[in-house]
C-alpha cells in the first residue's frame, strides 16, 4: 500500500493524494462513489478479502440508503441509524467483530471521500468505533523452538531414514515468518545464494496490487547445507516444495509431535507468530518488521500490537 497519513481519531489511515477519484462531486450519488472506492482498494493493494469486506459492507449501506442518496446528503445520523439498523431491525446477526468492521468501513470509505475533496466534512468521523480484540495467537516459547529445531535436525541425519524436509521447512518459518501461501509458491530461482552476502529468498507476487508484499528476507548461510541436502533427496524441479500445502501442514504437525510438543500444534501460523515475536524481541524496529511480514500499515497496526503483548510489552 502506498503512504498513509494516520488519522488518530478514527485509528484508520487514509490516502491523502486524491488522485484516485477525480470525477467525485458532493452531488454525485452514493453508488458512483461506491464504484470509485472498490477501484480505488484494487489500485492501492488491499487485500482481496479485505476488498471483499468492505464491498460487502458497502453494498449494505448503499441498500440502506437508497442509491440515489447523494454523497452531500449523507450525515451522521444517517450513518448512526444504518448501524442501529444492523444490530436491532436486519434480521440478521451481526456480531460485536463484523459491527467493528463495519464501522472502520464507513470511517475509511468517508474519510478518503473527504480527502479527495467530495464532501466537506466526514460524517463517519464522529462515529464511535467499538474495538473488539481478537484472542492472542499462540507461540513457542525459546525451550519449544530449540526443540523443534533439534528434532527436525535429528530427522535430517538419520542414518536409518533421514528426511532433509522438515528441517528445511521450519527452519525457512522461523527465519522469515512467512505464510503458508506464500511458502508453498517459493521457487527454486528465489533462493539466491551471493558469494559475498548472505543469502536469501525472495516473496514474489505476480499480481501488481500486492507489490507491497514481494520482498526479499535473508536467511542464514547454516540453513545452506540442510536445503542441498533436500534438493539432492526431492529433486524438485520448479518449487522450493512440489507438494500441496496440506502435505506440508502433515511435516509440521509430525515436527512437534517428534520434539514433544503438546501444549499447542505445530502449524504456519504458530511458526510466522513465533518468528515476528523473536525479530521483535532482538530489536528489528517495527517497519522492518512490517516489511518483512509483507503486511500493509492498516494491517500493522492491530498485528504489531499483538506482537507487543506476545513479546510482554504493555
Amino acid at each position: 500500500m502506498s503512504e498513509f497519513s494516520t488519522q488518530e481519531a478514527t485509528g484508520v489511515e487514509v490516502d491523502p493524494d486524491g488522485s484516485a477519484a477525480p470525477t467525485l462531486r458532493a452531488t454525485s450519488p452514493l453508488v458512483d462513489a461506491i464504484v470509485e472506492y472498490e477501484g480505488q482498494m484494487v489500485r492501492k493493494g488491499f487485500s482481496e478479502n479485505t476488498i471483499k469486506a468492505f464491498a460487502n459492507d458497502l453494498k449494505i449501506l448503499r441498500t440502506f440508503m437508497d442509491g440515489s442518496a447523494v454523497l452531500r446528503e449523507i450525515q451522521t445520523r444517517h450513518l448512526e441509524d444504518f448501524l442501529e439498523w444492523m444490530q436491532s431491525e436486519r434480521g440478521r446477526p451481526c456480531s460485536a467483530k463484523t459491527l467493528s468492521r463495519r464501522i472502520t468501513t464507513l470511517k475509511v470509505f468517508f474519510a478518503w471521500l473527504h480527502s479527495v475533496g467530495a464532501i466537506g466534512t466526514d460524517p463517519a468521523d464522529p462515529l464511535i468505533q467499538q474495538s473488539v480484540r481478537t484472542p492472542l495467537p499462540v507461540i513457542l516459547n525459546n525451550n519449544e523452538a530449540g526443540k523443534l529445531m533439534r528434532a527436525c535436525q535429528d530427522w535430517l541425519w538419520d542414518r536409518m531414514k533421514s528426511d532433509a524436509r522438515p528441517y528445511v521447512l521450519v527452519s525457512l518459518l522461523l527465519q522469515t515468518g512467512i505464510k503458508k501461501s506464500e511458502a508453498v509458491k517459493i521457487l527454486l530461482d528465489d533462493i539466491e545464494r551471493p558469494e559475498s552476502e548472505e543469502p536469501s529468498v525472495y516473496i514474489r507476487y505476480e499480481e501488481e496490487r500486492y507489490a507491497h508484499k514481494n520482498r526479499r528476507i535473508s536467511l542464514n548461510t547454516s540453513f545452506l547445507g540442510p536445503l542441498d541436502q533436500y534438493l539432492e533427496q526431492y529433486k524438485p524441479e520448479n518449487f522450493l516444495f512440489e507438494c500441496t500445502p496440506r502435505n506440508l501442514e502433515y511435516v509440521l504437525e509430525e515436527a512437534g509431535i517428534r520434539a514433544g510438543i503438546r501444549r499447542i500444534q505445530v502449524g504456519f501460523e504458530t511458526l510466522r507468530w513465533t518468528s515476528a515475536v523473536r525479530d521483535f524481541r532482538q530489536g528489528m524496529k517495527d517497519e522492518s518488521l512490517r516489511l518483512k511480514m509483507g503486511l500493509s500499515k492498516v494491517s500493522w497496526r492491530e498485528t504489531s500490537f499483538k506482537i507487543q503483548r506476545l513479546a510482554g510489552q504493555p
